[in-house]
């Protein structure tokens, strides 16, 4: 996608802005976003059900908007699974072979080939009614590959199924794209889904792409503040604040200062980050209103007042216990700030430090973007 852009009634309304993205051949690629973000029209552009306004469309190098989806040898699985409730489970998925004039011998082998691989060899003499959720899925899967498609377009295809058969069917839909090495978009509002089955997630905000990264990068370095706040459960702490005692010269430090917080500075050194994440907090060359972010997962709490480093002082509204670890949620002014803990050893109401350390955290500048 080469600058796409796409209006609806008369331009007023904004669907996508300007998108550009590449997915490699064979690579499995995610459109993650809140609803209304404009993912599902990105993909509808794919497809040829929508022309973009602006920009141009490729495929293996040839320029195919403009085409119909019927040119584009493209395959589109919905969230509502669309069969056909008077047919069978056989008769569903070798309808696009029919309509191509394939010849019944090798519909039915190729039926019978694609039934095996997703388990539903045993339900092709049904019709959808008499199928589970997660049955009714596979056929749809099964009627989309059959057709061997050059990309294979997802559309929130697990959100009406329940939280145990959706993990199966991800693991599932992993290891088909895995064995048919078929390019795959796939939209979801879904984090979990996006983080473990993608080679690469792209994130959308009101039309626009936000970050394109490998979905550990994309939980390591956040490229904006929106990012750093919508991936991860729950998402990254952010704190305003304001940068003081450095210049724009590089290679003296200074300090953050927590706007309203107490006792909470955080050193600035120079270099920034490394590609592992580890390196010094910030640089120096930002100054005015920033924010400061840190995982809840690198906050310490305790009740103890520490005497030096990192602490922000808030108190403690709810403990939730998660199983693997505590999510203590605490109060610091009008903020709400998770906190991850093995054990948490406070209660309601406690006084609380919220300790972190300055490689664990990340500077956003006013307009939204990191700078380490």
């Amino acid at each position: 996608m080469e600058n796409v852009s796409k209006y609806f009634d008369s331009g007023e309304t904004i669907a996508n802005y300007q998108l550009d993205l590449e997915a490699e051949d064979g690579e499995f690629l995610v459109f993650l976003g809140p609803s209304g973000c404009g993912k599902t029209t990105a993909l509808r552009l794919i497809a040829g059900l929508e022309q973009p306004s602006e920009g141009a469309i490729y495929f293996d190098g040839e320029r195919v908007d403009g085409r119909s989806p019927s040119d584009r040898n493209v395959a589109m699985v919905f969230q509502n699974y669309a069969l056909y409730p008077h047919m069978t489970v056989a008769q569903n998925i070798g309808y696009p072979l029919k309509v191509r004039g394939v010849p019944p011998d090798e519909r039915d082998r190729r039926v019978e080939t694609v039934t095996e691989l997703l388990h539903i060899e045993d339900q092709t003499h049904k019709k959808p009614a008499a199928l589970s959720g997660g049955q009714r899925q596979r056929v749809a899967l099964a009627r989309a590959i059959i057709r061997e498609p050059s990309v294979f377009l997802l559309d929130e295809p697990l959100s009406n199924l329940d939280a145990k058969l959706r993990q199966e069917m991800r693991i599932e839909l992993k290891r088909l794209q895995n064995e048919l090495d078929i390019t795959t978009i796939y939209v979801t509002h879904n984090q979990e889904e996006a983080m473990s089955m993608a080679d690469k997630v792209a994130v959308m905000n009101q039309g626009t792409i936000q970050q394109v990264a490998p979905p550990q990068e994309l939980y390591d370095r956040p490229r904006t503040a929106w990012v750093a706040q919508f991936i991860g459960s729950p998402p990254m702490n952010l704190f305003r604040g304001t940068r003081r005692n450095g210049s724009v010269d590089l290679g003296e430090a200074g300090t953050v200062e927590l706007e309203g917080v107490m006792n909470a500075k955080a050193a600035v050194e120079t270099g920034g980050r490394d590609d592992a994440g580890t390196a010094s907090m910030l640089a120096s060359d930002v100054h005015g209103t920033v924010a400061l972010g840190v995982r809840p997962e690198d906050l310490t709490v305790s009740t103890t007042r520490p005497s030096s480093g990192n602490a922000i002082e808030g108190t403690v509204g709810t403990i939730e216990p998660m199983g693997e670890y505590d999510l203590v949620n605490v109060s610091v002014n009008d903020q709400i700030v998770n906190a991850k803990v093995s054990e948490a050893t406070v209660a309601r109401d406690d006084t609380v430090y919220l300790t972190f350390d300055d490689e664990d955290a990340y500077l956003y500048a006013d307009d939204g973007e990191l700078v380490v």
